[in-house]
């Protein structure tokens, strides 16, 4: 019998998660924009055999640069690059369907593909916040359902665009003259509600046929949308419970779309500080806390709750607030944030510490001991699948994962020592997709009865 193996994304944002990382001695603020910081991490985490990276992204300066290095590297730029100095991982970046076309974007990610052997996955996301809306010609960011109705069609003719090539195209007989099989190359012909395309792609089959998808929202919506198209889904919940309800909710939802649901990966995210006794592992996310700024924090939960906070709010607990449905940015996120708060009695300080190493993912400190049976508890549970890692400090957060806590995991059984394939649908354990016009496409002995 073989034992189930855990997953492992690694979250590569900036210079750590935490929000004071860039204060700590140790890092190098500017290596943000660093290409040689990110293929660094690229390369701990394939020595780590963690399944894949990825980078979130956002069409619009997030975050206040005032009090924290914001701004990033368009990671579909970077992958390629990363593509080059690794051999094995997966390379996962974020593109919006709220403010991109899906010709461009599925042409952009089948390209990722072809250059990285068949590595690419796509975080798809729709964008909230007026900051965004407002660099692309709008007032205010499109309402909740909207986006995700955009959303799914732009999906399925990015699908739909992926197949316009089917596998078996190529004749390239040289005597002849017949490069390719025209009629195995397909325009789509789209025309919905958002969209209208012709295709067929400029590209032929990438080596996975489709990358990877991932998903992050848990929103209805966003759980819907998952449970119709993800692979994979990086989710934050704060407590076991929580992430149990979770997985099964969502596993559910995939069976109803007569999907297989262990084709789908559920990986919450975690922020794991580890230090070589508890101790040590407490100081350094008191120092963390310590280095924090209030005024960054307050910004970023007054945004997120829709409440404008101040530092008067600061030793009260959280205001009443208006309900989710309400919320036109991160649905998810809002009853993650306001659930902590209130299940725990926080002031809004402590709050703000609560959240500032994972912005409503969940937090814990430990020895490297004490975060494996962690996230084995969590993946022997039913919560998990895997974990998305979302290291406080970069680049020796990732560095003392993959020193200390990975080879417990290889020790118990649950994680790989070695690669056993070379894409990343390979690492986890997905089917490579069926074309769509090849399935409909008469079977050679159909066609001769």
């Amino acid at each position: 019998m073989t034992t189930r193996q855990l997953h492992l994304n690694a979250f590569l944002m900036t210079v750590g998660h935490h929000e004071s990382a860039w204060r700590f001695p140790e890092t190098d603020p500017l290596a943000a924009w660093s290409v040689q910081h990110y293929a660094h991490l690229a390369r701990v985490a394939e020595k780590g055999r963690f399944d894949s990276i990825f980078f979130g992204d956002g069409p619009a300066l997030q975050g206040d640069v005032r009090y924290r290095p914001v701004g990033r590297l368009d990671p579909t730029a970077l992958l390629p690059a990363l593509a080059a100095v690794t051999e094995r991982i997966g390379l996962v970046a974020t593109a919006s369907t709220t403010y991109n076309e899906p010709y461009n974007l599925a042409r952009r990610f089948a390209s990722i593909d072809h250059i990285s052997g068949g590595r690419a996955g796509w975080n798809i996301v729709t964008t909230a916040g007026s900051d965004a809306a407002q660099n692309f010609g709008l007032d205010d960011v499109p309402e909740h359902k909207h986006r995700y109705e955009r959303a799914t069609e732009f999906v399925e003719v990015c699908r739909a665009l992926w197949d316009s090539w089917e596998d078996d195209f190529l004749i390239a007989d040289k005597a002849s003259g017949r490069f390719a099989d025209a009629d195995k190359i397909h325009r789509i012909d789209h025309a919905g509600r958002f969209f209208r395309v012709r295709g067929p792609l400029n590209i032929p089959p990438s080596p996975q046929g489709h990358p990877l998808l991932v998903q992050a929202g848990s929103s209805e919506d966003g759980r819907e949308f998952a449970a119709r198209y993800a692979e994979a889904v990086f989710t934050a919940q704060q407590t076991l419970e929580e992430g149990k309800a979770f997985y099964t909710d969502l596993k559910r939802r995939v069976t109803a779309y007569g999907r297989d649901p262990e084709q789908v990966k559920i990986l919450p995210g975690i922020v794991p500080v580890i230090g070589g006794t508890e101790a040590e592992a407490a100081a350094r996310e008191a120092e963390l806390a310590r280095l924090q700024v209030p005024e960054y924090g307050l910004r970023q939960l007054s945004s997120l709750v829709g409440a404008q906070l101040t530092e008067a709010d600061l030793d009260k607990p959280l205001p009443e607030l208006g309900d989710v449905r309400e919320v036109q940015g991160h649905q998810s996120r809002f009853v993650v944030v306001t659930e902590l708060a209130r299940r725990e009695k926080l002031t809004v300080r402590q709050l703000l510490v609560r959240l500032g190493g994972g912005r409503g993912h969940r937090t814990f400190s430990g020895t490297p001991e004490q975060i494996a049976d962690t996230l084995v508890e969590w993946f022997a549970s039913g919560a998990a699948d895997g974990f998305n890692i979302m290291p406080p400090l970069l680049p020796s957060g990732l560095e003392e994962f993959v020193e200390h806590v990975v080879p417990l995991l290889q020790k118990r059984g649950l994680f790989r020592t070695e690669y056993s394939g070379t894409t990343l649908r390979d690492h986890y354990g997905l089917s490579r997709p069926t074309n769509s016009f090849s399935a409909r496409r008469p079977s050679s002995a159909a066609s001769a009865g």
